[in-house]
């Protein structure tokens, strides 16, 4: 392991190419193996942005053994599932699609099935599919991803299940190849894990302590994706806001998007997650003065109380979040703002949950993220004390879904007539005569135009307004 004081270790350079040495050695069996054709590749991600990031490095080296990409599962001579553990709905979807392959599976000996992610991390979840999916032939949890060559190369040797789901070293896997899967949305990881251990969140678990990618490496990999032509660059991370903290890099997070914005280039710059007790009046000067970043702010309070804040490890008060959504507002008056929301969580009072409502209000955001309380193994709040049912919990939803389509129909009214430079991201339909573009405070717009618009900004001009959907021109 690569370390240097006060920096975040890297996977060695002698291992990086270790994995390239797997690579040709699974290219010239697969060449054998597929003749005629090249293997095809089904990857299907689910979860966060980070999800989708890691998948793409996973189908870079995938690409580069020789696979070719299938959007139908049926087809492919290799199916991945790349998971997600943070809510009990999408747990359950990866086993129903993992039993659904089962048939398949049948039909197709030499298929191999492969999951990962941060399902696989937990060790419930990797002994279950070990015992009751014999089929699944690769494991890998979320510190293996730059040795998926090593492992399918063992997979396709040996013919027997490899599971590799232990802990490691907490790193940083630098000059992986990369398949991204848009030509002009692009994502970039900046810092991987967590510190934070809200009671509710199993994050710091499966994805392991914080470690910062180098600004270096950040930087780089930014002005790759410029030349590449991406219009709209993500910048990724479990709690991007502390980037750097802790660290020797001397770069700190508002200094990095200085540094991305000060990059020539005709592209608009966005992040995730950011965690309120990290988010500062530093990062909203930045975002203010940078006119590449946009004027939006997914800024997750998960609750309006105090109490529950506080069972909930999340580190800051409901004044403390007033205060920053006051000042962000005061240096970007035109600023986007979109939040998360934990319904129920364990001993929450429908009077604390009033104070969920009330903060709604008084912030008035663009759009939510909202859901029920779902425990997590071997996390505090899954041993908390819950007597509020489910049922009473669903209908606590159903008020705060209520509350926010008020104040979403009541935006998009007040929208109408105003035009908006939008980076048009593809047809609502296939091929229905009617594209999407998406604000630089990340509301989206229907209007009528063709294929050759994606991948540009253009102005519209709201026409319509029905409820939280939005319609318009082009100018």
């Amino acid at each position: 392991m690569s370390v240097k004081a006060g920096l975040a270790p890297e996977i060695p350079l002698e291992e990086i190419m270790k994995q390239r040495e797997y690579i040709d050695k699974i290219r010239t069996i697969l060449a054998v193996k597929y003749p005629v054709s090249p293997p095809k590749a089904y990857v299907h991600t689910y979860g966060c942005q980070g999800n989708v990031a890691d998948s793409e490095r996973i189908k870079g080296q995938l690409y580069e053994m020789g696979y070719v990409f299938t959007e139908n599962r049926e087809d492919a001579d290799f199916v991945l599932f790349n998971t997600c553990a943070v809510r009990e709905h999408a747990e359950d979807r990866v086993f129903g699609n993992v039993g659904a392959l089962k048939p398949i599976k049948n039909e197709k000996k030499d298929m191999i099935i492969a999951l990962c992610g941060c399902m696989m991390q937990q060790p419930h979840v990797s002994e279950r599919i070990k015992k009751s999916y014999p089929y699944v032939n690769l494991v890998f949890g979320t510190f293996a991803v730059h040795r998926v060559p090593e492992l399918l190369y063992k997979v396709l040797r040996s013919g027997k299940r490899v599971f590799e789901t232990e802990e490691g070293e907490p790193a940083v896997a630098e000059g992986l190849p990369v398949y991204r899967d848009r030509d002009f949305k692009m994502w970039l990881p900046i810092m991987y894990g967590c510190n934070n251990f809200c009671s509710y969140c199993v994050v710091p678990y499966v994805r392991g302590r914080e470690r910062s990618r180098s600004p270096e490496a950040v930087i780089e990999e930014a002005k790759e994706l410029i030349s590449l032509g991406a219009k709209e660059i993500t910048l990724l991370g479990q709690n991007v806001n502390s980037y750097g903290k802790n660290s020797a890099y001397g770069v700190n997070f508002p200094r990095l998007l200085r540094m991305i914005n000060d990059l020539p280039g005709d592209f608009k710059i966005r992040f995730m997650t950011s965690h309120p007790k990290d988010c500062t009046k530093e990062l909203l000067d930045t975002m203010a003065s940078c006119e590449k970043v946009a004027r939006h702010l997914h800024l997750p309070f998960q609750s309006g109380n105090n109490r529950v804040l506080k069972e909930m490890n999340r580190g800051y008060t409901r004044e403390d979040y007033l205060g920053l959504i006051s000042y962000a507002r005061k240096v970007m008056p035109d600023i986007s703002l979109t939040s998360d929301i934990i319904v129920g969580f364990p001993g929450e009072t429908y009077e604390e949950f009033l104070d969920t409502l009330s903060l709604i209000e008084e912030v008035r955001f663009t759009s939510l993220f909202t859901f029920i309380f779902s425990p997590r193994k071997g996390t505090k709040a899954e041993n908390m004390e819950d007597p509020v049912t489910y049922k009473e919990k669903s209908s606590w939803f159903s008020l705060l879904l209520k509350k926010q389509e008020s104040i979403a129909a009541k935006r998009c009214q007040s929208m109408l007539g105003n035009t908006y430079e939008v980076l048009v991201e593809g047809f609502t339909k296939e091929n229905d005569g009617r594209l999407t573009g998406r604000t630089d405070g990340n509301i989206n717009i229907d209007f009528e135009g063709d294929a050759s618009l994606i991948g540009t900004y253009r102005k519209v001009k709201v026409t319509n307004a029905l409820n939280w959907i939005l319609s318009g021109e082009l100018q």
